[in-house]
């Protein structure tokens, strides 16, 4: 299967690099894991288009506002196992699409699940925008 279009909800399969693991000094992610593109911006001086995405895991937050806790609806509704899972908006990778750690789904041709539905995607979006307000969201760039 070719590769998607970048549009935001679309969920992915990503070697996501935490932003402590950067600051560790890697470089790489070190598991493949679904992650949701949160925004897409076009860049002006080559038209390459720039993404966000968030990782989504199986281990609670610390802070809760850092997460969205997905429902077992939304899982399923895109494939994924029926353990508790958060999206966090705490932090996101950024990288020029598709990037190299763009990844297939195990056993499959695919680089994505799906789309969220719109009205959780709204809500990640929003939790997302609410805590970058803060001044504590990170992003890591990955190019």
């Amino acid at each position: 299967m070719a590769i998607p279009s970048p549009e935001t909800g679309l969920v992915i399969s990503y070697a996501y690099l935490w932003h402590h693991e950067r600051q560790a000094g890697q470089e790489e992610g070190r598991k493949n894991r679904p992650s949701v593109i949160v925004l897409t911006v076009e860049r002006p001086k080559d038209g390459a288009t720039l993404v966000t995405v968030l990782p989504i895991t199986h281990s609670a937050p610390a802070i809760p506002e850092a997460a969205v806790e997905m429902p077992v609806a939304v899982k399923k509704h895109l494939g994924l196992d029926d353990a508790r899972s958060w999206v966090m908006v705490h932090e996101g990778n950024e990288f020029v699409w598709p990037g190299y750690d763009l990844v297939k789904i195990p056993r499959t041709e695919r680089y994505d699940y799906g789309f969220l539905p719109p009205r959780f995607f709204k809500q990640v979006l929003d939790a997302f925008i609410a805590y970058h307000r803060t001044g504590k969201g990170r992003r890591t760039p990955r190019d």
